[in-house]
């Protein structure tokens, strides 16, 4: 086996160039995009991202249309990814740079980590890919590529080892941007973290320790999944004499933060109808949302009548200029206006 470090980097890149994933952030890495790619990659698949990135990009094709945009507009366009907290920092970010940074995102290390949301992973991911610049993004996939190679028995999120598989591949470094993306398509496409990793076909097989004792599938360490708590919830679709719905915005902090949502308690219909007395409530249907940590399950009902702290909009208009996060958007199709 071939343990010749020096040709580490000429052989990861020679397969990056023939093999990497075509991105529509990596077509055209501006400081911006390469920004609005990583606040969305954060805890998001590719695939889900890019349709996002596309129509995030044509709504706001600058950082200053970013800053000088709502925030209501912003997180309409992030409706449907999720951690909406990302989008908030994100405009954050955008306004802080056009104050302090002539609207330039900046590369240097320190004042990237002072910007919100960007914490030190995505500090190391904007130097190297937005500026090509030293610096190797530690996540899951090169985790598990660097384990792989060093045949280490650890936990991917150990911070420790975090710390030693960036010293690992800061020493074989080559062509920052090039590098790090060619290091996170071979953990997407080659180094499989399920299932068999395509070994056969991997440009660093001659160097990987796993490999070499045929244990693959050993490294890294897997915890046990934590059980996701379940909520009950009951969700009301409350119409007005003409047809239109009830809305009004969540508050600015917690889960779906400052987004838009219909009535709704923490229970049964028993809860509904002691928050929002005299109403005739109809059962629709029962829905599950799934969110990382949490899982809810609805009971949805309709219902005639007026409450004081919403506002009434047409169908057109709540698919079209409300923030409403995916779990009530797609409650929507449960009722069609005659």
């Amino acid at each position: 086996m071939n343990r010749d470090d020096t040709n580490f980097a000429t052989a990861l890149l020679e397969w990056y160039r023939n093999h990497g994933r075509d991105l529509p952030w990596r077509k055209n890495p501006t400081p911006y995009a390469v920004l609005v790619s990583e606040f969305m990659l954060q805890q998001t698949r590719v695939d889900t991202v890019i349709p996002y990135f596309n129509r995030f990009m044509e709504r706001f094709p600058s950082l200053t249309d970013l800053a000088k945009a709502e925030e209501g507009e912003v997180l309409r366009h992030w409706q449907g990814l999720g951690y909406y907290s990302r989008a908030r920092n994100l405009k954050k970010t955008a306004h802080k740079c056009l104050e302090s940074e002539q609207g330039c995102l900046p590369f240097d290390s320190k004042k990237l980590s002072e910007m919100p949301g960007i914490g030190p992973y995505m500090e190391k991911a904007i130097r190297a890919f937005a500026f090509d610049l030293p610096a190797v993004p530690i996540d899951g996939n090169l985790m598990r590529v660097y384990s792989r190679l060093e045949a280490l028995a650890i936990y991917p999120d150990d911070p420790k080892e975090k710390k030693k598989a960036e010293t690992y591949f800061m020493k074989r470094l080559d062509s920052p941007r090039e590098f790090g993306q060619a290091l996170m398509d071979l953990g997407e496409l080659i180094c499989l973290p399920n299932g068999t990793p395509k070994c056969e076909t991997c440009p660093l097989r001659f160097q990987c320790h796993a490999h070499a004792k045929g244990e693959e599938t050993l490294y890294p360490l897997k915890k046990t999944k934590q059980v996701r708590p379940v909520e009950h919830r009951a969700v009301l679709l409350l119409l007005d004499g003409k047809g239109n719905i009830a809305v009004r915005k969540r508050p600015s902090k917690g889960l779906l933060a400052s987004m838009d949502e219909f009535p709704n308690v923490l229970g049964d219909q028993e809860e509904l109808q002691k928050a929002y007395p005299g109403l005739s409530l109809r059962h629709l249907s029962k829905v599950t949302h799934i969110f990382s940590h949490i899982e809810w399950k609805m009971d949805v009902y309709l219902a005639v009548g007026e409450l004081p702290d919403f506002t009434y909009m047409p169908m057109t208009e709540l698919k079209e200029k409300a923030a409403l996060p995916t779990a009530f958007a797609k409650l929507l199709s449960l009722y069609s206006p005659v």
